[in-house]
């Protein structure tokens, strides 16, 4: 049996990133905040110098700009992937440049980021593609290679999915069992900050598909303009800014893996040119006729009850069928606070080991408080408040005083923890918890959330939530 000291990340497993981008300005601003974060950074301007960094340094994620002057990202990729394979790329593009970054893609980035950006996506792809690097060497002790899914692989999962309550076992079985078909379609459905994502990674990584290209979409990011565009890609002169052709995610996820997430806000009138894509494994640009020919497996991701939007036709019904062959709900964590106490001792010590510190004693009082809170954030804003009482605290002990949590949602018994089933009062409750203890700063709770700064700030102003203060 591993000991807890085995799943731990030394100082010598520092993730080392590389930037290579010929804007001084945003090399230098993106070495400062990961820095911050505990990441190992240096950063190159130039092709010559980025290829002399990584000839003088153990990188494990290369930021890679796709327009470089005197050499184009992808022949710069290839150059990477000859000399240092294990190199992960993480590539950086402008709104003009998915065929490029499709094709990037294909021959072994890990991952996209899209200009303009925020310091926020840059470090969600980087902690997404330290989870992938933390996978493969597990993958590489493996002495079965005919195994899909090992002993290693296994524990991996509950390293990274922690939970000790039968409900989390469960969602990680069928989660194991769905990854080994590669071509089955699954539904998962939970709350906000249940971990949604990061069970649909677990598939893909956990399948045959796991070498292709894992091409996660929040529908409700982006602008509905834009959707059909972004899924099915266009051609020139399609619409008024179509100055060429352009692919979109379904190309981008050819023989990988689709995730779709908040796919309960799709447009309706989408779900049908979803549904017949997913149907006959063919999709057409916006303003073409040409047919082009995908393969990839779907995963979506809801925190709406569908059933219900089905009985309003807000959602179709034979859409439904067809993405769920295979439903994982995850639970909130309120409903299964024997998680709480694991989770916190998973934080802490991920936290302490990030910045460089021992790991605090944790008091006992700390999880009598939290396991009387609802977290409507769930898992999501478990860990802020576990990074926030670790920035705070200068005592070597948490302490509850350290959790400035309200205890007015509490769930025992039969109590759901929630006063009414109405959707938009439920989704009003989690928005304004999260700007509390987000301290009103919109980024943070936007984390929180899961969702993109820009989202929040839409949802804010459609329900008309006062922001109090910002910080």
């Amino acid at each position: 049996m591993k000991s807890d000291d085995d799943n731990k990340i030394t100082m010598d497993d520092q993730i080392k990133i590389l930037i290579l981008d010929d804007e001084e300005r945003i090399t230098e601003k993106l070495k400062f905040h990961l820095e911050k974060s505990n990441y190992s950074v240096i950063t190159a301007n130039t092709p010559k110098a980025g290829f002399a960094a990584l000839d003088d340094n153990e990188v494990d994620i290369l930021l890679l700009d796709v327009i470089l002057p005197g050499m184009n990202g992808l022949d710069i990729l290839k150059k990477v992937k000859e000399k240092h394979p294990v190199v992960q790329v993480i590539m950086i593009s402008g709104f003009g440049d998915m065929d490029m970054v499709i094709q990037a893609m294909r021959n072994g980035a890990v991952d996209f980021i899209r200009k303009p950006f925020q310091v926020m996506d840059i470090q969600l792809a980087i902690e997404r593609t330290s989870k992938l690097i933390r996978l493969q060497n597990k993958l590489q002790k493996v002495e079965n290679k005919q195994s899909l899914v090992s002993k290693e692989l296994e524990s991996f999962v509950e390293t990274e999915f922690v939970g000790k309550s039968e409900a989390i076992k469960q969602v990680l079985k069928i989660a194991i069992k769905a990854a080994k078909d590669k071509d089955v379609n699954v539904l998962i459905t939970g709350e906000n900050g249940t971990g949604k994502e990061i069970v649909a990674r677990i598939i893909h990584y956990a399948s045959e598909r796991n070498d292709k290209g894992f091409a996660p979409v929040n529908s409700s990011a982006i602008p509905e303009s834009l959707l059909e565009s972004e899924f099915f890609g266009h051609v020139k002169g399609a619409f008024t800014d179509a100055k060429g052709e352009r692919s979109g995610y379904f190309e981008l996820a050819h023989e990988g893996t689709l995730f779709l997430d908040e796919i309960g806000d799709m447009p309706f009138a989408l779900q049908a040119k979803l549904l017949r894509a997913l149907e006959d494994g063919k999709i057409k640009r916006v303003g073409g006729n040409r047919e082009i020919p995908v393969d990839v497996r779907v995963i979506s991701a809801t925190n709406r009850d569908i059933t219900t939007m089905i009985e309003k036709n807000e959602f179709r019904i034979d859409l439904f069928h067809r993405i769920n062959t295979i439903i994982i709900d995850i639970p909130p964590l309120r409903k299964r606070p024997e998680d709480i106490k694991p989770l916190v001792k998973h934080f802490v010590e991920m936290f302490a080991n990030k910045k460089k510190r021992a790991v605090p004693e944790i008091d006992k009082n700390v999880y009598t408080k939290l396991m009387k809170y609802a977290f409507p954030g769930n898992v999501r804003e478990l860990r802020n408040l576990v990074e926030r009482a670790m920035i705070l605290t200068d005592n070597g002990i948490l302490s509850e005083e350290d959790f400035p949590v309200t205890i007015d949602m509490k769930s025992s018994g039969g109590n759901t923890g929630i006063d009414s089933f109405n959707l938009d009062d439920n989704e009003i409750q989690i928005i304004i918890a999260a700007l509390k203890n987000a301290g009103y700063n919109q980024t943070v709770a936007a984390g929180m959330l899961g969702i993109s700064r820009d989202a929040l700030k839409r949802k804010i102003k459609k329900f008309g939530i006062e922001i109090k203060k910002e910080i």
